[in-house]
């Protein structure tokens, strides 16, 4: 066993194109360091709906450019079989995007030279940028897929790999299968062509139509009062973000300084994710400095946005459900028309907002990769922060043109001498209080998250926070509007928990939801209570339910 792991170390060694990586694992090799080593060959990074995504090091289980050229081969072989995309023989378009993490660009290259020695065109964004400019750039160009090498919020150790097909939403079964067939065929590096040029690097002009387009976001007209302060959590969104807001004509955000520039190191914060503790820490001060009408943050590949308000004497965080709710009662206000989408483990009051504006709703499985496939989607959005405000030109979650929609409904409240929590007071008076929180287990070892699923399937709760669960489900068998999921959904008397595994992270998540009547404004402190009480309840009941 120990020589074949040494074997089968030596031999990817002797492929590595990485002279890091490539030091890395021959001293790892050399010092006999067996349990390191059988970590990082106990497998291959699997590719699925969400790509690749992992930690960064040498071997098969880590994300480095061994795997991204065998991952880029794969697509690349995968495309090649789906034909040219007009039947004219034209080698179809692949853009590539990147952020600013450790080997990024690396890997963007490698991407583009993959493609190039395929016989495909590949075409490179100018520098790091946003998620959704490489969204966008997919269909503007009219391209066959896009790739995007970013981990997004993951911590600074981790890169990932995310593939968009050529309507410019994320990859579904079964292409993510058919993909990951092609890269197992690979069998070594050396059938992989990778020319040193070929490729197209592109100018700004697609950043341009990125942020041309997001007039279409706006209402002619409307107020653009409202001031900001913005934090870029380190990410790669503060130029794209500045030139959105300067085009619209708001007020320049101030700047969290510390955190405005790219930096892969993260050091002012333990995660880059706008909803870990303290990551907001330094955005609340600056507000507090400067008493704007919001915070706006965006996570390091700025898809994703977060929104901070005043509330009594300090600063807090808006969960994304109600950032969600806020954006879709905007956008009823305006007159939208289309179907209003979230996922199943989003809050239902998007649900009541869409029905009482006679508009059509669906409901899909996590993630935008099915969000963004709902057939006359005109809004989508994902609790964890991310929105899909504008589907005709970004087919994914976009925290730029959600900032700049959430900062055009603060300034029309601004000009009533109102705030966003007014207007989440008048949703909850209409609607009844959704209150919704989280619990979320970090783990090191993943068996435990498939043992507590486990748990809950063989020995599932009658009752949580002594409400009566009056229906169960398990989303392996899926359900008559939901493909199949690793899930657990259940329903309450005026609450619903849902329980999965996280796709991106080493995570055991429970979704939870409670609807409170309310008649009054005057009603609203006494309902606030009770929900906070019945969640309190909720997650003990469940993490005693799961044992976790």
């Amino acid at each position: 066993m120990h020589d074949d792991l040494i074997a089968r170390a030596k031999a990817w060694l002797a492929e590595d194109p990485d002279a890091e990586t490539r030091t890395e694992l021959a001293e790892l090799i050399e010092t006999g360091n067996v349990k390191e080593l059988a970590a990082r060959f106990a497998g291959t990074l699997q590719f699925g709906t969400a790509g690749l995504r992992g930690e960064l090091g040498a071997g098969p289980m880590r994300m480095n450019r061994s795997v991204v050229i065998r991952a880029a081969a794969g697509l690349a072989a995968y495309l090649k079989k789906q034909g040219t995309p007009h039947g004219d023989g034209t080698a179809g378009l692949v853009v590539i995007g990147y952020d600013a993490r450790h080997k990024s660009a690396d890997f963007a290259r490698d991407t583009a030279a993959v493609m190039t020695g395929a016989g495909l065109r590949a075409a490179v964004l100018p520098r790091p940028l946003p998620t959704p400019v490489l969204a966008f750039a997919i269909r503007h160009l009219g391209a066959v897929a896009g790739v995007e090498v970013t981990a997004s919020h993951n911590p600074p150790r981790d890169n990932g790999y995310k593939v968009y097909l050529g309507d410019g939403s994320q990859i579904v079964p079964p292409a993510d299968a058919d993909i990951a067939a092609e890269i197992d065929a690979i069998s070594t590096l050396t059938a992989v062509p990778r020319p040193e040029t070929g490729w197209e690097t592109l100018d700004d002009s697609v950043l341009d139509a990125y942020l041309a387009r997001t007039d279409a976001v706006l209402a002619a007209g409307s107020p653009r009062t409202a001031r900001t302060v913005y934090t870029a959590m380190h990410g790669v969104g503060k130029d794209t973000l500045l030139a959105a807001f300067a085009r619209a004509g708001f007020p320049a955000p101030v700047l969290v300084a510390e955190q405005a520039d790219p930096d892969p190191d993260f050091p002012t914060v333990a995660f880059p994710n706008p909803e870990e503790p303290g990551a907001m820490d330094l955005a609340f001060a600056r507000a507090r400095e400067t008493s704007p009408d919001l915070i706006i943050a965006n996570d390091p590949d700025a898809d994703r946005c977060a929104v901070a308000v005043k509330d009594g004497a300090d600063w807090r965080m808006l969960r994304g459900d109600e950032v969600g709710a806020l954006l879709a009662a905007h956008l009823v206000t305006r007159g939208a028309q289309g179907t209003f989408a979230e996922s199943i483990v989003s809050s239902s009051l998007l649900g009541r907002i869409a029905e009482k504006a006679g508009l059509p709703y669906a409901e899909t499985l996590t993630g935008f990769k099915w969000i963004a496939r709902v057939e006359g989607l005109r809004y989508g959005y994902e609790e964890a922060l991310g929105y899909c405000v504008d589907p005709d030109g970004v087919r994914d979650k976009d925290g730029i043109t959600a900032a700049l929609l959430i900062t055009e409904l603060a300034s029309n409240l601004k000009e009533q001498g109102r705030t966003l929590l007014d207007l989440l007071d008048d949703l909850a008076v209409e609607h009844g209080l959704h209150a919704t929180d989280q619990l979320s287990v970090r783990v090191q070892d993943l068996s435990l998250i498939a043992d507590a699923m486990r748990r809950l399937r063989e020995q599932p709760p009658t009752e949580l926070a002594g409400l009566a669960i009056t229906r169960s489900e398990d989303l392996t068998r899926g359900t008559e509007t939901l493909p199949p999921t690793d899930g657990l959904r259940y329903t309450l008397d005026g609450a619903r928990v849902i329980v999965r595994p996280s796709g991106t992270e080493p995570k055991l998540k429970c979704y939870l939801e409670v609807v409170v009547p309310v008649a009054t404004h005057a009603d609203l402190p006494a309902a606030r209570v009770t929900a906070t009480t019945l969640l309190a309840t909720l997650k003990q009941d469940l993490a005693k339910a799961a044992a976790i």
